[in-house]
């Protein structure tokens, strides 16, 4: 699946970034312990979409803007958490955008410090 693996390749680009499989979706983390993208493959709905950490406000302002391709994701959304949906026409510039803000806010700041 296309969408994945462009998913995959700018998570990993990331310093000190793995992936494994959490509540049997691939899961991409800091040093192994934090999470900042999950990907969620028609998971609870019929979207084909990611789940992210999003900084203060983000998430409100995407959903209330742009709910055909943004959306509050269960279980982590109360948490400011974002989900993307990439079963729509997708920007992949910002789509790394939003992957590297998700990683600033997760990682260790001497790691966050080396992503541009």
């Amino acid at each position: 699946m296309r969408q994945l693996e462009a998913l995959r390749k700018l998570c990993l680009a990331l310093p000190e970034t793995t992936e494994r499989l959490s509540h049997g979706e691939p899961t991409w983390f800091v040093r192994g312990k934090k999470t900042f993208v999950m990907f969620a493959d028609r998971h609870h709905d019929d979207m084909l979409a990611f789940w992210c950490p999003a900084p203060p406000g983000v998430q409100e302002e995407l959903v209330r803007t742009e709910p055909e391709r943004f959306f509050r994701p269960p279980y982590v959304g109360h948490r400011g958490w974002l989900g993307v949906r990439l079963d729509v026409d997708v920007d992949w510039a910002e789509i790394d955008r939003i992957v590297r803000e998700a990683y600033r806010l997760v990682a260790p700041k001497t790691l966050a410090a080396l992503v541009d």
